[in-house]
């Protein structure tokens, strides 16, 4: 019987954590076991996620195929720790000295804030390889700790390894500009990484192009890897049209700062004002940002700590019961704040309800790639409140409707969009290069 291939992943954000990057990189550990891998992830500790994200979900863990093994990488809180009394002793006798310190470690160690992490991360992927070899390395980041801790374990090990950017690293995809000066450091081991990575991954073929115009030396080794959906999330119930209640609009994600909240709620308001759709209801499922301390602060920045009638925060669902939300909504808003480098992942899940979904964000985002064919999509001119209205109010109309064929359609449509479908090509040049190394 051959051996079967080792795979060392480093993914800070892994279950528990409910970050959204998280379901990504639970989906790319499990899809690489169920294939016959024998997967290893490192992730960020438990500390990190109850204490200073407050972003955890314990439920996530269960999905997590029991045939990987999973360690908790430990981490200096040196840029999140406020309670003097955990300060080490170095730290809390030098505060001045122990500030110096960690700002030199940025700028000539590596630039990144989840550094510690990341060192931890090699001397643990060091101690697992001595003790039985891994054929190949993958990175996921945020955070891009992780990319330096497996550029810094190739080096080491003579084992190729690859960068998952679930997001960009010195890019900003909403404002679409550099993320750093010209002379920051980040640009120099962004290079130095991708130079020597065996393959760079990207969300979208925009993000692609961008890395390869920024580093053409490594752009043929840049591959485009889609984010999906997973069907453990969305019910395979059809839906069906329900003239007995009012409507239900629902924004199913995590609320943030960059998305245009603002022309949402005065396009629901104007359509429920002019009775296109007496009593809808617009309804959000999932949490107010990515930090629980920052909860309170958010919802006063997006106008929701106030009552709006017809409008409901219903707060987090766990991942495991999130088709419990899809089912009791007839319309999906897709609020974004796009630019042509933002797809997001749950734009994937949208489709695969087959309702009619509603955009609300700015012209030119890369989802709209992946929304032009799906049959029950409906895009506003533009984020002009009256613009937005009337489009929610087309996409009630569908609703209502609810056509059979058309919504088989939609969802025949978001077939080719799971995430295990979007990574079986990787999975298949990852098996086929360490079979080429080994060969």
């Amino acid at each position: 019987m051959a051996e079967r291939p080792r795979l060392l992943y480093l993914a800070f954000f892994f279950p528990p954590s409910r970050a959204s990057g998280v379901f990504r990189a639970r989906a790319t550990a499990n899809y690489f076991a169920e294939q016959g891998w024998d997967v290893t992830v490192l992730r960020g500790p438990d500390r990190f996620f109850d204490e200073i994200t407050g972003a955890r979900d314990d439920a996530m863990t269960a999905t997590v195929d029991p045939r990987i093994e999973v360690a908790e990488v430990e981490m200096d809180y040196f840029r999140w720790e406020t309670d003097v009394r955990r300060y080490g002793r170095f730290r809390g006798n030098f505060p001045a000295a122990a500030r110096n310190w960690f700002n030199w470690k940025q700028d000539h160690v590596f630039p990144d804030k989840y550094q510690g992490w990341g060192v931890n991360a090699l001397r643990e992927g060091l101690r697992r390889h001595r003790r039985r070899p891994f054929d190949l390395i993958v990175a996921t980041g945020n955070p891009f700790a992780s990319f330096g801790s497996a550029w810094a374990l190739s080096k080491l090990t003579r084992r190729p390894f690859v960068v998952d950017y679930r997001d960009a690293w010195t890019l900003n995809q909403f404002e679409n500009a550099d993320m750093f000066p010209p002379e920051h450091p980040a640009w120099k081991w962004e290079r130095r990484i991708l130079g020597s990575a065996a393959a760079s991954l990207h969300v979208n073929d925009a993000l692609r192009g961008w890395h390869a115009r920024k580093y053409p030396e490594a752009a043929d080794r840049m591959q485009v890897v889609l984010n999906g959906w997973d069907p453990d999330v969305v019910s395979d119930e059809p839906p069906a049209a329900d003239e007995d209640r009012p409507l239900s609009f629902s924004f199913v994600g995590t609320l943030t700062h960059v998305q245009p909240i603002g022309s949402l709620l005065d396009g629901y308001r104007i359509m429920t004002e002019r009775d296109a759709h007496a009593g809808a209801r617009l309804d959000f499922y999932g949490h107010i940002g990515f930090f629980a301390n920052t909860e309170d602060e958010l919802r006063a920045q997006l106008g929701l700590d106030e009552e709006i009638p017809g409008v409901t925060i219903r707060g987090p669902v766990p991942k495991p019961a999130i088709a419990t939300a899809y089912a009791a909504s007839d319309v999906l808003v897709f609020m974004t704040g796009g630019s042509k480098y933002v797809t997001t992942g749950k734009v994937f899940e949208y489709m695969a309800t087959g309702k009619p979904i509603v955009s609300v964000h700015e012209k030119g985002c890369a989802a709209e790639e992946l929304l032009r064919d799906y049959p029950l999509w409906f895009e506003p001119e533009s984020l002009d409140p009256e613009h937005v209205a009337a489009a929610m109010a087309d996409a009630g109309d569908a609703a209502r409707k609810a056509d059979p064929d058309t919504a088989a359609q939609a969802r025949e449509y978001a077939q080719s969009f799971t995430r295990y479908a979007a990574l079986r090509p990787f999975e298949q040049w990852s098996r086929d290069l360490v079979a080429k190394r080994k060969g």
